[in-house]
């Protein structure tokens, strides 16, 4: 049902361009001779083939523009188009008498995809008009921008059909692959009538509504887990069982967000969900069913792998990630979904690790315990598998206890160490593991090693203290885990001249720019780079000391950004122009290094000149000049 009365309708369209520059009386006497029409989901707007009339303005609700093969069935969204805008502008060739016999006939159908209400604005209305220049120059700029996007996305369609052929494209909307119309039952119903109207349906699960409005979502697994494990009676009500407030997704997100969502969330049911209204829903089956089935084998050789096959896992993940590469999918959401797998696989190996210690006769961990990756696993960038680097924290115990603890965490630190070289992680030759004294401990001797650090603010330990702070929480005791967070807060409010060291080391490493934009394009001034010293580190580094000098402890290079944004210490766009530049220079970083390894040579961050495109080159032109400027900023909050 509409939220809106006649009445806003009304005022919607005056507001219009179209309409904007009237009088009262002549708004009203052009709005009589309009109609407003309202469509359902799915119904259609604009039919194929079919003369128009007139144009449409969509007041409330969206619309698509698609087309439709029809051998195959296969429908195609070229455009979606929002409360607004006009619906109907290539029409206008027929409104100004340019179509004729032998023009094609259009193929492109427009849907509504919520319930949609629209002003229907026949081409008298638009002639009565048409003699406003202001009315003309907005058409005109409507149709302009039409056409560079249309331009666009055709180009974009023809190199994705090179490289796919018939396979099935990573950029398919959540949209079009959703369940709709969504079974859902009220909250407050019973467990028993939830459950027998999942069993009427064959549902492996469904969503909780309370005024239309999505508050939870109820699987199979959970009336196993949380009903009939628990013994709950069948009379109390859903809201009892149900999850929450659910991870949902947007319709206009892609078949690669939703990828990421569900192996980063590590959900199977996904609501979609627009302006609080639940359109339909999609499954991790759907996903798979529209594409190879990598994935999901790849996630059953992770939770089935044991010491004899946990090695077959890391060529399972490569594949993946040359999918994706091939694919072209956007590189942060290739990082997000590769990144995902081997946080799965670090995940079993630690849980392998725990399950040899009991079979030896250690039992079960004697105190709660976390577990932490840092270096490039710990920023959310690794993609090949490269050298451990990981610690671990523990609960404070009494000091009779502390030799038994400790024992244990040795023996389970080692066998971590094992099992992820089994699974394809060397071994750090600094020694940077939690099989080593100095990258375990309990809370307190987490604190006084700190202390150490920036007391002994020497090179080494600089060096050390950079990999450290990259961390990343992966296993282990949530509740260890936040007072962790919060030791190194207070350790850091009471250490600010570790920070000013930190950005003194900084200072003799800037980031290089290439301030002759022509001569480098031409690799005239410089051959090549080192990404990971001229580029990677540089802003990485940066970024780490503001985010601790502003109590931000711990997230993937992109999460800290954000914070820096809602602390409003970076403004919004310089984010977007961080993100941008991150992203630029990953991709050529990530293509390189995978390229190496397709041809067998040797891993190396050294990027040639040569190798690039003079696109490229021009992008990793302005990405410098962003991290330089971050780097900057840094300098100027922690110069000594």
């Amino acid at each position: 049902m509409s939220m809106l009365d006649k009445k806003e309708f009304y005022e919607l369209a005056c507001k219009h361009p179209l309409f904007k520059q009237l009088s009262d009386g002549q708004k009203k006497d052009l709005y009589q001779s309009c109609e407003i029409k309202r469509f359902d989901q799915a119904d259609i707007i604009l039919q194929a083939n079919k003369r128009r009339e007139g144009l449409f303005l969509l007041l409330e609700g969206n619309a698509e523009v698609y087309t439709k093969n029809e051998s195959s069935d296969r429908v195609e969204v070229l455009e979606v188009i929002q409360a607004g805008h006009l619906i109907g502008l290539s029409s206008i060739a027929d409104f100004l008498g340019e179509s004729s016999i032998d023009s094609p006939q259009l193929n492109v159908e427009v849907r509504s995809v919520t319930e949609s209400h629209c002003l229907y604005i026949p081409f008298s209305v638009l002639e009565a008009r048409w003699e406003d220049l202001e009315v003309r120059d907005y058409i005109l700029r409507k149709i302009a921008v039409r056409l560079r996007d249309i331009y666009g996305s055709l180009a974009e369609q023809v190199n994705l059909s090179r490289q796919w052929g018939e396979s099935e494209p990573f950029i398919r909307r959540v949209q079009d692959l959703m369940s709709s119309p969504v079974m859902s039952i009220e909250a407050g119903e019973s467990i028993k009538n939830t459950a027998i109207k999942m069993n009427q349906h064959s549902l492996g699960s469904i969503l909780i509504l309370e005024q239309k409005q999505l508050v939870g979502i109820i699987t199979e697994r959970d009336l196993v887990e949380r009903v009939i494990a628990n013994s709950i009676s069948l009379d109390e009500s859903n809201e009892k069982i149900m999850t929450k407030n659910p991870y949902t997704i947007s319709p206009y997100d892609y078949y690669y967000q939703a990828l990421s969502e569900f192996l980063l969330k590590g959900v199977k049911y996904l609501p979609v969900v627009e302006d609080g209204k639940v359109l339909g829903i999609i499954t991790l089956s759907d996903l798979l069913r529209k594409k190879n089935q990598s994935m999901v084998n790849t996630i059953k050789k992770i939770e089935q792998a044991d010491e004899r096959t946990i090695g077959d896992v890391k060529q399972a993940i490569y594949y993946v990630l040359g999918t994706l590469i091939q694919d072209k999918v956007p590189i942060l959401h290739t990082l997000e979904v590769v990144t995902s797998l081997f946080d799965r696989l670090a995940q079993h190996s630690i849980e392998l690790a725990i399950q040899s210690l009991e079979k030896k006769g250690a039992g079960k961990p004697p105190v709660a315990f976390s577990w932490y990756m840092m270096g490039s696993a710990g920023r959310g960038e690794q993609f090949l598998l490269t050298d451990q680097d990981h610690f671990l924290v523990y609960e404070d115990v009494k000091e009779q206890d502390k030799e038994q603890v400790e024992a244990y965490f040795e023996s389970l630190g080692n066998e971590i160490v094992h099992y992820m070289e089994l699974a394809g992680y060397e071994r750090c030759k600094g020694k940077m593991m939690s099989s080593e004294l100095v990258w375990r401990g309990s809370l307190n001797t987490w604190q006084e090693r700190l202390r150490r650090w920036s007391l002994r603010a020497t090179n080494d330990t600089l060096l050390l203290a950079q990999n450290f702070f990259s961390f990343r929480f992966l296993y282990g005791d949530t509740t260890i885990h936040d007072s962790f967070v919060e030791m190194i807060k207070k350790q850091m409010k009471s250490s600010k001249i570790f920070l000013y060291r930190l950005a003194q080391v900084e200072k003799t490493q800037q980031v290089p720019l290439f301030e002759h934009p022509i001569r480098s394009l031409f690799g005239l001034d410089k051959k090549q780079m080192d990404i990971k010293k001229d580029s990677l580190f540089p802003f990485h580094h940066a970024l780490q000391i503001i985010s601790l000098g502003d109590e931000i402890i711990e997230g993937t290079p992109l999460q800290r950004l954000q914070r820096l944004v809602d602390k409003k210490l970076i403004t919004e766009s310089f984010y977007e122009d961080l993100k941008e530049s991150f992203s630029i220079v990953m991709r050529i970083y990530v293509y390189n290094k995978w390229a190496s390894l397709q041809r067998g040579e040797a891993s190396t961050s050294i990027v040639k000149f040569t190798h690039l495109t003079t696109k490229e080159k021009e992008n990793i032109i302005l990405a410098q000049r962003m991290f330089r400027s971050l780097q900057n900023q840094m300098l100027s909050e922690f110069s000594l």
